[in-house]
């Protein structure tokens, strides 16, 4: 590896290299459009394409790409060559300003839940200059939005971009209120954590459902699975090391400041973390890193999986969405500081978080729905599906006093001794951590724990900085009206803490008597993504996307509509692949041993030698009773497969078919299989079993 400082960033068209590429008046134009959200100049435009594109030339590159995030989850690109013929038959090589604030993307073969018929073809990519062009293999991609030639939102980043300016709309009024006079600016940071798997290829393509689907639809539990607690945060082993270090190599050249690596509760399982940064290019940047471990993992002969749950019977992956609100001069909003009690500014917004995710939780808990983390949510190796937020002692305990009249002191951790004489005295936190939460605060942020492993932080961030920005509109309308400021900051924080502590929980998330006791403080227990999909079209939930511009009613049900699609697709497609796994190598396999079992029964008998039968003859006979049920239940799966297919006319019920008749039949199927599987002659078996995956590298 070169040296770290040389390389990072050396594949972005980042501050640095604007300063030293542009000229003084153009590089203060666009930092201004960048930092102050001021219109961008043409002018200044077909300056910057000049300069991109020699920069990028001179990188090897050739050809320019409008990256974007359309409503598939994943990333787009159109590779459009600098290449420009001249009359003498050469070429030269061109990138305008208008290239790169504006591209045309086929509008109609991306998902856009009926806001585009297929004839409409027209789509725009819009430049977003506050997130840095990057290279990649050899093309300059340039982050931009997604829209409709009639101007709706088709894309993830949009809605995210409304939200910030939104939110800081609104914290800016906050912070003006409460006397503040020099912010500009309020920003949203997050810092996304990456769980995921690594398997051989070589047996990744050996399975179907893998290939298919992302996660294992067949899969006996193995002798061993992460009951030892050996895995997490033990020792990487070396091929999985060689792959870290590369894959740490291309996202700092990408400018993605990727900090963390160890591995996770699940054996091969892991984690990657970088420092946070701001929403926006936070989200570009898990974008990229997932496409990154996917390609890297391919040079390797390994394979990343980005499932939620590609193996049943241990821990699956999620995504913690680290979120805080910081100011243009440096402060963290969300930093309670030594003497939080005193804090009036930190109580604000956070009891204003408290609110938020209270009032809405049901749009929450739909930004962090997709099929595969239905396998996970209240799984007890995840958040339940109960929104609920974790403060600690400390905060707690303020929430309290506040509660009875008025915060006068704050718990203290004090230091913690470890009992050995050359072992430092250690600083103790104010309080613990708890990890079954799905909304924990965590020192100066909160942390968001149910996301997907595989799809884009867009959505729960542009959620959290819409629903944080009506609850902060409201503390502001309230401090504007106000005579005496201090008193209604009072009076607020006592209404909001009186009104929504029921959402502060900090004790164990995954026991039963949580959802007991959530459901008596009425909590919505949400369980599955078809139903939480409901929450994008609720009357409250318009209102308040509309109210800050983020997404339109026309816009929120064409998601809603997207979202139903996905699922019935997903799992269609998961129900078809299991059908055919079943019907062309399990059934078959399975007939195979049945007929080498009863023909060794009787090659044996007919030595005429006296010999105890039993074992073949009871193996021979459960299997044979297996091989039936299997058969009936893959011809079961086909009938609720082709009903819920052929259910057209209302989305909503027939992703419920899909859910509760076509996806519960295919845990039947499986369950049999399964069986079948420890049974069945390991060589005669048609596909790795879990302890190959799991175990093999």
């Amino acid at each position: 590896m070169s040296n770290l400082g040389q390389i990072f960033g050396s594949n972005v068209f980042n501050d640095a290299v604007m300063r030293e590429r542009l000229p003084k008046a153009t590089y203060k134009a666009l930092k201004k459009t960048i930092e102050e959200g001021r219109p961008l100049d043409p002018a200044v435009a077909d300056v910057v394409a000049s300069a991109m594109k020699d920069w990028a030339l001179e990188l090897g590159a050739t050809h320019f790409t409008h990256w974007f995030q359309p409503m598939t989850g994943i990333t787009a690109e159109k590779h459009d060559a600098f290449i420009s013929p001249t009359a003498d038959g050469k070429a030269i090589m061109e990138f305008s300003g208008k290239e790169l604030i504006k591209g045309e993307p086929d509008a109609s073969s991306f998902p856009s839940g009926g806001l585009r018929a297929t004839f409409e073809a027209r789509g725009y990519t819009a430049w977003d200059c506050t997130s840095p062009a990057f290279l990649k293999d050899d093309s300059l991609c340039i982050p931009t939005a997604f829209c409709s030639y009639t101007g709706e939102a088709l894309d993830k980043k949009t809605p995210l971009l409304r939200s910030m300016e939104a939110l800081s709309k609104q914290a800016l009024r906050v912070l003006k209120a409460l006397g503040n006079t020099t912010t500009n600016k309020v920003i949203t940071t997050v810092g996304p954590e990456q769980e995921y798997f690594i398997i051989d290829k070589k047996l990744y393509d050996q399975r179907k459902d893998l290939i298919f689907t992302g996660r294992t639809l067949f899969g006996a539990k193995p002798p061993k699975g992460q009951e030892l607690e050996d895995h997490y945060f033990g020792s990487i082993k070396e091929r999985i090391s060689a792959y870290m270090k590369e894959l740490d190599e291309e996202l700092w050249k990408l400018g993605i400041s990727a900090k963390t690596k160890h591995n996770e509760v699940a054996p091969a399982q892991h984690e990657l973390a970088p420092i946070f940064s701001t929403t926006n290019i936070a989200t570009d940047h898990n974008q990229l890193t997932m496409d990154t471990m996917k390609k890297v993992a391919l040079r390797h002969d390994l394979v990343c999986l980005l499932h939620e749950k590609p193996f049943a019977g241990i821990n699956g992956s999620g995504k913690h969405n680290n979120w805080s609100m910081g100011t243009d001069d440096g402060m963290n909003l969300l930093e309670p500081g030594h003497t939080p009690h005193e804090n009036e500014q930190f109580l604000v917004f956070l009891s204003s978080v408290i609110k938020a995710v209270d009032e809405y939780a049901d749009l929450l808990r739909v930004s962090a729905a997709n099929p595969g983390n239905d396998h996970r949510l209240g799984a007890n190796e995840a958040p339940p599906a109960i929104i609920s937020i974790f403060l600690g002692e400390q905060l707690q305990d303020i929430l309290e006093q506040i509660e009875n009249g008025g915060a006068t002191r704050s718990k203290t951790g004090g230091h913690m001794e470890i009992g050995v004489t050359t072992l430092p005295s250690l600083p103790k936190d104010a309080t613990d951590r708890n990890r079954t939460s799905p909304f924990a605060f965590t020192g100066n942020k909160f942390e968001f724990r149910m996301c997907p492993s595989s799809a884009s932080i867009a959505g729960p961030n542009f959620v959290l900085n819409t629903i944080v920005a009506e609850v902060l509109s409201e503390v502001a309308d309230r401090l504007e009206k106000a005579k005496d400021v201090n008193s209604e900051v009072k009076a607020i924080l006592a209404e909001y803490v009186t009104k929504h502590k029921r959402v502060v929980f900090n004790g164990n998330g995954y026991s039963d008597e949580w959802v007991a006791e959530a459901e008596k403080r009425g909590l919505p227990n949400i369980k599955t993504t078809v139903e939480s999909i409901k929450a994008l079209i609720s009357e409250k939930n318009i209102a308040v996307m509309e109210k800050h511009g983020v997404l339109s009613k026309v816009e929120l049900e064409s998601r809603y509509e997207i979202s139903l699609e996905n699922y019935i697709k997903t799992i269609n497609i998961e129900a078809l692949t299991m059908i055919e796994i079943a019907k062309r190598q399990i059934l078959p396999a399975v007939i195979k041993f049945a007929t080498n079992l009863a023909a060794s029964i009787n090659t044996i008998k007919a030595t005429g030698l006296a010999v105890d039968l039993t074992v073949q003859t009871e193996l021979l006979t459960e299997v044979s009773s297996l091989a039936a049920a299997l058969k009936k239940n893959i011809a079961v799966l086909e009938d609720a497969v082709e009903k819920a297919s052929n259910a057209h006319g209302d989305t909503y019920k027939q992703a419920e078919l899909f859910r509760f008749d076509v996806f519960e039949k295919m845990g039947t199927l499986r369950d049999v299989a399964d069986t079948l599987e420890t049974l069945v002659d390991k060589d005669v078996w048609p596909m790795p079993t879990y302890g190959d995956l799991l175990f093999n590298i």
